[in-house]
């Protein structure tokens, strides 16, 4: 159930996405709020999972990975087995870095990150053997359109 935001919790959610990494002093600034209060107030958003985590986003080719491929899985069976299996075998694999369970005739989107296309064939290897995939669909990235942006949140109406 989606937690109730105030217009602070608001302004604060915005400042933290385009910046997680500002001080706490800059952000009681902008809300208009004393620090503790300020404190206070993103320990609440932490805890209660809107804020799932607070990381440093990384240019995948300039830290050693210059093939990011979007993958696309079909899985041989859909029964709740086959669907375990997968997830272990995908969350067990570092090179994945993202995957969805999507609907359509594809079962599952996965984005992959490899140093070299040999890498990069051990993984799909490794999604039929391990994971059960019955086919899988590499797309390369070719050049990030978009980059990943913040919610656009608003206040609920």
């Amino acid at each position: 159930m989606p937690l109730s935001l105030d217009s602070i919790d608001l302004t604060l959610l915005a400042e933290l996405q385009a910046d997680a990494d500002r001080a706490n002093v800059a952000l009681a600034r902008l809300v208009g709020l004393s620090p503790a209060a300020t404190l206070h107030r993103v320990r609440r958003l932490k805890q209660s999972g809107i804020v799932r985590a607070v990381v440093a986003r990384l240019d995948p080719a300039m830290a050693g990975f210059p093939l990011q491929v979007y993958v696309a899985v079909s899985l041989q069976s859909h029964d709740d087995a086959t669907h375990r299996r997968f997830a272990q075998a995908v969350r067990g694999m570092p090179e994945v870095i993202s995957a969805d369970w999507v609907t359509g005739e594809t079962d599952a989107m996965l984005m992959v990150v490899a140093r070299e296309v040999a890498e990069l064939q051990r993984v799909i290897v490794r999604l039929s053997t391990r994971g059960g995939a019955a086919r899988v669909m590499t797309l390369l990235r070719l050049e990030e359109l978009k980059p990943a942006s913040p919610l656009p949140l608003e206040p609920a109406r």
